[in-house]
């Protein structure tokens, strides 16, 4: 006699595979790219940021070259004529407000609002994360050096013909005051106070650099030779005005000022507000 075995609907537990439940890795290039992206988006979206960062060096451009238009080199810039001194410049110190002072407020900002916290929070590496703002403003400080340099050849002044030297100096130069402005912003306590902070320590760097009007004190010139705008001057005027090539000295001290704001950052750095 046989015995008929009821079917079943009963199935076998299924065995989790343990590649689908395992938590997927981004690739951190991939991560870099969309870091990237973030920052580009939130900066052309917001007009006002946007404008003022690029009219401002046009229109202070714009007002040397319809000053010294024409002009003659002179004694008092060392030989050059104003807008063969002031090109290389201005276009030095817009770099500079892009990579340490706009760079220092907005992160001082973002951790009063506790962006930041909430971003240290999510697997997005810190790495990742700073070295996506340093290619922003990579990208910003080139645009902005464009700008300035068309603006300067249309009154005449001659274009760098050693564009790897200048490439260099401004990728170097922008990671230098990106490094500073990141540790300058460990050190403000809140929003309301960074602009004053910023200001504070770039306006008298600026103004003993040469920024405003060549420096012929010998004794500031050289202190001003180891602090790191004016070498940045420096290795942009030589680039514009002696077709000169990679200017080594000045660019170990901007190198050497950015491992010393790295070093401030790493040491220093909050994601958090910190308690009034």
């Amino acid at each position: 006699m046989t015995t008929l075995i009821p079917p079943t609907t009963e199935t076998a537990p299924a065995v989790p595979s343990a590649r689908a439940d395992a938590p997927r890795e981004r690739n951190p290039l991939a991560l870099l790219g969309h870091q990237i992206r973030y920052e580009q988006l939130s900066f052309w979206r917001n007009p006002q940021s946007m404008v003022f960062t690029f009219v401002l060096p046009i229109v202070i451009i714009g007002i040397f070259g319809a000053v010294f238009s024409g002009s003659e080199g002179q004694d008092f810039f060392f030989g050059l004529t104003g807008m063969q001194y002031y090109t290389p410049v201005i276009a030095a110190v817009s770099v500079l407000g892009a990579c340490y002072g706009q760079l220092a407020i907005v992160l001082a900002m973002r951790r009063q609002t506790g962006v930041l916290k909430r971003l240290h929070a999510t697997p997005l590496p810190a790495w990742v994360y700073f070295a996506g703002l340093l290619v922003h403003c990579v990208v910003v400080s080139i645009v902005d050096v464009a700008l300035v340099f068309g603006i300067g050849a249309l009154y005449g002044v001659d274009l760098p013909t050693h564009w790897g030297a200048v490439l260099l100096t401004l990728v170097l130069g922008a990671a230098s005051f990106c490094a500073l402005g990141v540790g300058v912003a460990s050190l403000i306590k809140n929003s309301e106070a960074a602009p004053a902070v910023v200001q504070f320590i770039q306006f008298p760097l600026v103004f003993i650099s040469g920024s405003y009007f060549p420096i012929h004190a010998e004794l500031l010139n050289t202190i001003a030779g180891l602090l790191p705008v004016k070498p940045f001057n420096d290795a942009m005027l030589a680039l514009f005005t002696q077709d000169a090539g990679f200017q080594w000295r000045d660019l170990a001290v901007l190198a050497g000022w950015g491992v010393i704001g790295a070093l401030i950052a790493v040491r220093s750095f909050r994601w958090d507000p910190r308690p009034e």
